[in-house]
Parts: C-alpha cells; sequence; structure tokens
C-alpha cells in the first residue's frame, strides 16, 4: 500500500524516474571532471536532487558543494550555470526524452536546516524535554 508521503505532489513515476537519471549524469559528469573550470576542479560537487517539470523540459538540480562557504557556494553555483548549456547537451545524449530540458541549479538549503534542526534538539532545554522518551517505533508510526 503506498504512502501518501511516499511521492512528491504532482510529480510522476516518470519525471522522478527522469530527475533520478539526470542527477547520475550530473554527478557523474561533475565527479569525472568532465566540465573545464577551475572553480569547479578546485570543489567537489554533490548532486542531491534533480526536479523536472511535468512536461519533462525543465530541470532544476539541487547541489551542495561540499565544505564549501557561502561566497564559494555562489561562485561554483556562477560556474554550473555557465556551463549549463554543455550540460543539458551530454545530460539529453544519455536521457532519452523527446526533449532536453533546461537545467537550472540551485544550493540545496536542506542541508543547512537539517542543522539548524538538530542544533534545536540538542539544546539543553529540549533535550531535557525528551529525555527518558523512547522514540517511536515503526509500527506505532502506521
Amino acid at each position: 500500500m503506498k504512502r501518501s508521503g511516499d511521492k512528491k505532489a504532482g510529480s510522476s513515476v516518470r519525471t522522478l524516474k527522469v530527475g533520478e537519471a539526470m542527477r547520475h549524469i550530473l554527478a557523474d559528469l561533475l565527479a569525472r571532471g568532465d566540465i573545464q573550470d577551475d572553480v569547479l576542479a578546485k570543489h567537489i560537487v554533490s548532486v542531491s536532487e534533480v526536479r523536472v517539470s511535468p512536461d519533462l523540459r525543465h530541470a532544476t538540480a539541487f547541489i551542495m558543494p561540499v565544505g564549501a562557504s557561502e561566497d564559494e557556494q555562489t561562485t561554483v553555483l556562477k560556474a554550473l550555470n555557465s556551463h549549463a548549456k554543455r550540460l543539458k547537451g551530454e545530460v539529453a545524449r544519455r536521457v532519452n526524452t523527446k526533449y532536453a530540458a533546461e537545467i537550472h541549479f540551485k544550493v540545496d538549503d536542506s542541508y543547512a536546516e537539517a542543522a539548524r534542526i538538530d542544533a534545536l534538539l540538542r539544546m539543553p532545554r529540549v533535550s531535557r524535554d525528551l529525555e527518558g522518551r523512547a522514540p517511536p517505533s515503526i509500527a506505532e508510526e502506521d
């Protein structure tokens, strides 16, 4: 039985599969250094997710330059967006879709949000309230 949270709202299985294929291709291109750019050569870039529009014409790739400051993240983002046309061509060559999706890059802020929530949970006032409570089991969640 599928849960309502298993799939992103408005996303079909096809768009999810295309997005995941694009994520793998972009990660591979960046890891192998196929894009000749001084900024990209200095950073390890993680591609956490690619969201594709329902018509498969636009894709947003969420990236995180590993260990980069905010200024460096902006620099990496600019470098990736400047190479978006070449990346679009490479992705289109490897993914079998009717249209080649325009790729837009954004910094993935979910890492920062997770760190913020973790810091909140570790605050003495909050951790005191959580002491003695067992985490819910999987059976209780259903």
